[in-house]
């Protein structure tokens, strides 16, 4: 139901509260509060369009029964003053379920809603939680060490797609990266170039312990040694120096290098970022160096073995946690403590970070921190997303490694794989931009659908094969379809006949009134409360859910021998094409919410 029908169900339903509790002596004593109205939708269809449990509810309260109640609340509901033309029926189920329908003419006017709002049908009203509010989501978040792996495309794909479903709600949303480009793995991602700079590959006795092992860092030691040119993020130009036993240079390039690798796959990838944020600001600006001296003089810390402990087990950690150990080095959580700080002076009320399952031991110990500093941020914050991992299947076995990474499948690879491309060929026109664009829709839309289509907390195995066929097994093919069948049906339609309205608002919607296109009405009505439900929920994959039940119903409509479009009755035709332009307008929509394309040839 539209939002506006959903305010008027709800008001509806007060008066009628109102009016069947003036009969109970108890509705006049102040202590009684009528209870919040639910509404929901029957899981059955039969049993009408919106079901509430508002007589259960009451019947306590009242001293009466809910299933008698109930049917004096039907009673009230039908008799209101904004009833006639609007609710059709209302009966009692079950228990005391008031089960309403609408008439079929509120329900047509969803047609009209989505042809008037467009591409903003399903934003929320400027009344919303939430609307103006500014929220930071962080996602990605990836060392500049290597390439971006599954699971970086997992945050990637949720991210961005909780960042558009916030913004229907009317939400600020500012998308950050942030760059842990300090500390030793940076450092090991030197020695490893280094030592591939010297000719040493992995398995050699001279080859460090902790060095990284993949193709991607000879690369990285080829073009230093060639003192090539890379770009870094903001432009800039940074060439290898050539000198093998400069190993402050080759960090330098070797950072440079990979950060540019990841902005080419997140280009790909559709994923734009508002800022990117570095951890070795937190050091250049002495945030990290105040923030414990901040904790040590509120006496939140104290000194062990030689170590600066944080007091974290008075915010609720299992145990106390190192800060600063031995050797004079922070532990990795002390600066996303001062990460969170700056989002929080930022302006960041609302802060979401979506991370992988094995960050699930920073929560507790990123907002302890946070707690000891008193400054004001709120025990839950920031809120986070955690992800469980995703397991590739290619012909029916598991793909474990990449031989370009050296221990895992690249986001690269997987849009390769998706789009029916070799990786290597896929990798080297990317690299050169010169891959043809129809082929990298295809593979950026399979993959970011495929990654939101679960729950984040949920283990998921992405089925290359699947993502590559051409038919209804695949569920971005199969609305992607839809669409595109729709756009091609209208066109034939203009083409045909004359006289197609510019103002939908114009065409009577009579005609739908059959099987198959409540059905449709229904599941288009439906979308704005998904849109808010799944906003709240921080859940997309209900997006995609939704989208492949539209999908199901157009098709369903398409196929059934009563429902035909280009047909000579022009009452009919021009029904059924504006609700064929609803339909693609939502289709639309729900694919741009998740970040996938809608093409209308297929």
């Amino acid at each position: 139901m539209l939002p506006a029908q959903k305010y008027l169900i709800e008001l509806i339903l007060a008066d009628a509260v109102a009016e069947v509790a003036k009969a109970f002596p108890i509705a006049g004593n102040t202590a009684f509060i009528p209870p919040l109205i639910s509404l929901k939708r029957p899981k059955i269809s039969a049993h009408g369009d919106i079901a509430s449990n508002l007589a259960m509810q009451l019947a306590k309260s009242l001293g009466t029964n809910p299933l008698v109640l109930a049917q004096q609340l039907a009673k009230a509901t039908l008799t209101h003053s904004l009833a006639p033309g609007f609710i059709s029926s209302a009966e009692v189920a079950g228990a005391g379920f008031l089960n309403l329908r609408l008439t079929d003419a509120a329900k047509q006017k969803t047609v009209h809603a989505v042809l008037e709002k467009r591409e903003r049908f399903g934003f929320a009203p400027p009344r919303c939680r939430g609307h103006g509010q500014r929220v930071l989501i962080e996602f990605v978040s990836a060392n500049p060490t290597g390439p971006l792996h599954v699971g970086h495309g997992r945050q990637a794909a949720l991210g961005d797609a909780i960042g558009r479903l916030m913004q229907t709600q009317g939400w600020i949303v500012h998308r950050e990266f942030y760059y842990n480009d300090a500390g030793a793995q940076i450092n090991a991602l030197a020695v490893s170039v280094q030592a591939r700079a010297r000719g040493y590959k992995p398995g050699d006795t001279q080859w460090p312990e902790a060095a990284y092992n993949g193709d991607y860092i000879a690369d990285i030691a080829r073009d230093y040694i060639a003192r090539k040119t890379v770009l870094a993020s903001d432009g800039s130009p940074v060439s290898g120096a050539g000198d093998v036993g400069n190993l402050g240079e080759i960090q330098r390039f070797a950072v440079t290098y990979l950060r540019h690798e990841q902005d080419i796959d997140l280009k790909a990838f559709g994923i734009e970022f508002d800022q990117y944020y570095l951890e070795s600001s937190l050091y250049d600006e002495g945030r990290v160096k105040r923030a414990i001296q901040a904790l040590v003089t509120a006496g939140k810390t104290y000194e062990d073995d030689g170590a600066l402990w944080l007091r974290t087990m008075d915010y609720g950690d299992d145990k106390n946690r190192v800060m600063r150990k031995k050797d004079g080095t922070y532990t990795y959580f002390v600066p996303d403590i001062v990460y969170h700080v700056t989002k929080w002076e930022r302006g960041f009320t609302k802060a979401i970070n979506v991370q992988g399952s094995d960050h699930h031991g920073t929560i507790s110990r990123v907002r302890a921190g946070l707690q000891a500093l008193d400054i004001g941020i709120p025990s839950g914050y920031p809120e986070y997303i955690l992800h469980k991992m995703v397991t590739v299947m290619r012909n029916g076995h598991e793909i474990r490694l990449s031989k370009r990474a050296g221990g895992y499948v690249t986001i690269r690879d997987l849009i390769a794989w998706s789009s029916g491309s070799n990786p290597n060929q896929f990798s080297s026109a990317l690299s050169a931009n010169q891959l043809d664009g129809n082929l990298l829709r295809r593979g950026r839309d399979a993959v970011r659908f495929f990654l939101i289509s679960r729950k984040a907390d949920t283990e998921f195995t992405f089925d290359i094969n699947l993502a590559m066929q051409q038919n209804e097994e695949n569920p971005v093919y199969y609305i992607q379809y839809a669409h595109a069948r729709i756009c091609s049906i209208l066109t034939e339609l203009r083409s045909r006949y004359t006289g197609d309205p510019e103002d939908w608002s114009q065409v009577s919607l009579t005609p739908l009134s059959t099987q198959r296109s409540k059905a449709l009405l229904q599941k288009l009505s439906e979308y704005p409360q998904m849109l808010e439900y799944a906003t709240n929920e921080l859940a997309p994959h209900m997006v995609a859910f939704y989208l492949r039940d539209l999908a199901g119903e157009f098709h369903a409509f398409y196929n059934a021998r009563t429902e035909r479009v280009l047909v000579d009755d022009a009452c009919e035709r021009m029904a059924r094409a504006a609700l064929l332009s609803a339909t693609r307008q939502v289709l639309a929509n729900g694919l741009a919410t998740i970040g996938v394309s809608a093409p209308t040839k297929m």
